[in-house]
């Protein structure tokens, strides 16, 4: 059964940062994409960034381009997200997620994604 935990969500004045880290287990993930998503009260799920199965590929929503990073450790079945110059905006929930069957192209949308963490909660505050 595959497990996806994250941690190291909290609370954060802006301008600060965290990281937030997502634990895979079940199967061995190194040759899959992984990304996060997030989502704030009485908003949609969206975006915030994925990493292929190679970590040399990279995506991110323009919210949080040049802010955040995304790094995978395959030895460990873990992946990172480092948020910094954090912004009230940024509060929600953050979700990681897994995709075994994709193309680079779809790693932007929900449904590319097989199966997901519960999430942990950021709050930003002002």
């Amino acid at each position: 059964q595959v497990q996806l935990v994250e941690s190291g969500g909290g609370l954060v004045q802006a301008g600060g940062s965290l990281r937030l880290s997502c634990a895979a287990s079940g199967r061995t993930f190194s040759s899959y994409a992984m990304g996060w998503f997030r989502q704030a009260p009485g908003k949609e799920r969206e975006f915030v960034a994925a990493i292929g199965w190679s970590a040399g590929i990279t995506y991110y929503a323009d919210s949080v381009k040049g802010r955040f990073t995304i790094s995978r450790d395959n030895a460990k079945n873990t992946i990172y997200l480092q948020m910094n110059g954090l912004k009230p905006e940024d509060t929600a929930v953050y979700f990681c997620a897994v995709a075994s069957d994709y193309k680079n192209s779809d790693l932007q949308r929900m449904s590319t994604y097989a199966y997901w963490g519960q999430g942990t909660q950021v709050t930003v505050s002002s």
